[in-house]
């Protein structure tokens, strides 16, 4: 009845050919197919988990699940679970995300490591840290870029950590990355064949607007009665039982100051009780049923309790607000029903890229319609590549987009964002349409170049910053360390700090700029380094 989530790539594609959705129809057939459609409100900054099970608890399958956890690992990458958070945070294995679906699931997974085994440090060698193409590094409170929500520079990296010999998670691995030969570990190289899960990941939806996961029921499904189930998280959602100070940052930790304690009240679930039959039925909450472990540690549900918020819109129960349709009034709306689909979408029209901003794409194309140029389509499959053209047989192959695009009717100009852009790289973009049935339109292609590279931002120790590429590098740390508890420490130390920094910004943006020089600068600063590191552990 369900996909395994462990083993082979092409195993996990294969058991879910068999449930048949989420696999290209025959695009002349006149299909007929069963659909669950689940409608809700979110507020903001949500993680979003869907599932079905029967009404004796057994798991059914997943039907939807946000990106960070879908494709980003967010339950299972390096770091400690109580790590502090911030904008795109790339270190901490959030096991509080979904406790009560990860437990049901029944799936397990590798837990990931940090290479080095300090699971305490948010400081990493950069001979350990491949390029980040999401995270942003860790940042401080006061740090610029908080508060503009994106990345301190477009040039980052993390340690991708590597799997633990004994000990299992409950969340796959991200999957949205490439194994970088000498700087990852090997377990790298297994990510994308763990996690099926981009089967049915979706972008987190957008706030306050109504939202609907489509699922095609498997053919096999028996007829009978089901329950829908829908956990949902957010990071800082604090109140007097669930803050800071009863959930305070790790204590006595390097770069404790990086980043603010996230955790508030943990996840809430709805659940809808409704029955698959051969007429449509439709069935809706407006109440959450209770929460999962604050810890993450078990998959219990809490009863409701005076500790969740349930007034507060955007927060605690009411993280999914009340919507009425018209009719109707709810947090969670089910309506299960047959779908007649006479002919599959047509093709995008028109696609092109409008506009190139450094990391940033904006791709536009005309709307097809569902069936042919009639009506509105149910969704887009968005993906791109960087290795060369994508075609209809190369399609599945190539990294997903994963961002809101809401479809609108046959004509109409769609626009979505491609981000996470690296400098001076040829990109290849491919768009197709799907209708409820999961028939899927022909493919729409364009391509286009990013600009040349421009030097980025650095912080005080500039040139070893450039050279290692983030602050957090333990050789910049460790260089750091060496200027306050030493060179400071004198008159004639604090002439050669005023000195550098007179001359470091400038030698930087250049290093910044060419990953040759990049390259000697490292090999030039790897004996101080090691002198640096000798003096200051005696």
């Amino acid at each position: 009845m369900r996909s395994v989530l462990v083993g082979t790539r092409v195993a996990a594609v294969a058991a879910v050919a068999t449930l048949g959705w989420l696999v290209p129809r025959d695009a002349h057939a006149q299909t007929e197919c069963r659909v669950v459609q689940t409608t809700f409100k979110p507020s903001d900054k949500l993680q979003i988990v869907v599932w079905l099970e029967d009404t004796a608890g057994n798991f059914v399958d997943t039907l939807y699940v946000t990106d960070a956890v879908g494709r980003r690992g967010l339950g299972n990458r390096p770091g400690r679970f109580d790590f502090n958070s911030g904008p795109i945070w790339p270190y901490g294995r959030r096991i509080t995300t979904f406790p009560v679906w990860a437990h049901r699931h029944g799936d397990t997974y590798p837990l990931l490591v940090f290479q080095d085994d300090d699971d305490d440090n948010l400081s990493h060698s950069f001979l350990e840290s491949s390029t980040e193409s999401h995270f942003c590094r860790p940042m401080r409170r006061d740090e610029p870029a908080w508060d503009a929500g994106s990345c301190a520079t477009n040039l980052t990296f993390t340690d991708k950590g590597r799997f633990d010999a004994t000990r299992t998670s409950r969340y796959p691995p991200r999957e949205d990355i490439a194994y970088v030969v000498d700087i990852d570990d090997v377990s790298v190289q297994m990510f994308e064949a763990m996690n099926a899960l981009d089967l049915i990941t979706g972008a987190t939806p957008a706030a306050d607007l109504p939202f609907t996961v489509t699922w095609p029921m498997p053919p096999d499904l028996p007829a009978g009665d089901y329950v829908l189930w829908v956990e949902v998280s957010r990071e800082f959602d604090h109140n007097a039982t669930y803050n800071p100070t009863t959930y305070p940052a790790p204590f006595g930790i390097p770069f404790a100051e990086f980043g603010e304690p996230y955790r508030g009240q943990p996840s809430v679930l709805y659940n809808v009780p409704f029955t698959i039959g051969t007429s449509p039925v439709a069935a809706m909450s407006s109440a959450y049923v209770g929460y999962g472990d604050p810890d993450g540690l078990d998959g219990n549900v809490r009863a409701p309790d005076a500790t969740i918020d349930t007034e507060r819109p955007g927060f605690g129960a009411a993280r999914l607000l009340l919507h009425t349709d018209g009719a109707d009034t709810y947090r969670v709306k089910v309506l299960a029903r047959p779908e007649m689909d006479l002919a599959p979408p047509g093709a995008a029209s028109e696609l092109r890229v409008a506009q190139v901003d450094g990391p940033r794409a904006r791709v536009t194309f005309v709307a097809p319609g569902e069936d042919g140029n009639m009506g509105t389509v149910s969704g887009y499959e968005l993906r791109f590549s960087a290795s060369g053209p994508i075609t209809e047989a190369s399609f599945a192959d190539a990294p997903p987009i994963v961002t809101p695009l809401d479809p609108d009717e046959p004509g109409q100009v769609q626009v979505f964002d491609l981000t996470g852009l690296l400098p001076e790289t040829t990109y290849h973009v491919a768009v197709r349409a799907f209708d409820d049935c999961r028939n899927v339109g022909p493919i729409a292609t364009t391509s286009f170049r990013t600009p040349d590279r421009t030097a980025g931002e650095v912080d005080a120790c500039f040139v070893a910053t450039a050279a290692y590429g983030s602050p957090l590098a333990t050789e910049v740390s460790a260089l750091r360390g060496f200027r306050d508890r030493v060179l400071r420490q004198s008159v004639l130390g604090e002439l050669l700090v005023a000195s550098y920094y007179t001359v470091g910004p400038a030698f930087s943006a250049n290093l910044d700029h060419a990953e040759v020089l990049r390259q000697a600068a490292r090999a030039q600063l790897a004996p101080l380094v090691t002198l640096v590191r000798d003096v200051t552990s005696r």
